[in-house]
């Protein structure tokens, strides 16, 4: 099954995200900020990417922008799942490199869904 890399530097979020895609049998590993999530995806090469925005250090922003230019990730799909709605935080996002951008709180099913459809290609 698909291994998803859930970069977000809140605790409750990165639970509700796991329990949901492990439940329908997802593999899921973490990470608490952006250049720890950078680090990550470059050591263990996930089939999907779900970045939060707003964390300390290197935001999602930047981390998604470092992913999507570096040979080695800039092929791993990114997910942004953050707080901030604006229609601006969504272009931004998608410039940066982000196939698709949820924001939370996002029900289990549409999590799933997107996930599927992502890794569908």
């Amino acid at each position: 099954m698909a291994l998803i890399l859930i970069v977000d530097d809140s605790p409750t979020e990165v639970y509700v995200i796991r329990r949901a895609l492990e439940k329908v049998g997802y593999e899921t590993a973490s990470a608490a900020e952006g250049a720890e999530g950078v680090r990550l995806a470059k050591t263990i090469k996930p089939d999907l990417i779900l970045m939060d925005i707003v964390m300390p250090g290197v935001n999602g922003y930047q981390a998604t922008r470092a992913l999507s230019k570096d040979p080695a990730t800039r092929d791993i799909p990114v997910i942004m799942v953050t707080s901030k709605g604006h229609e601006s935080d969504r272009v931004w996002g998608m410039r940066q490199g982000a196939i698709d951008y949820l924001v939370k709180p996002v029900s289990a099913e549409t999590l799933v869904e997107k996930t599927q459809l992502a890794l569908a290609g």
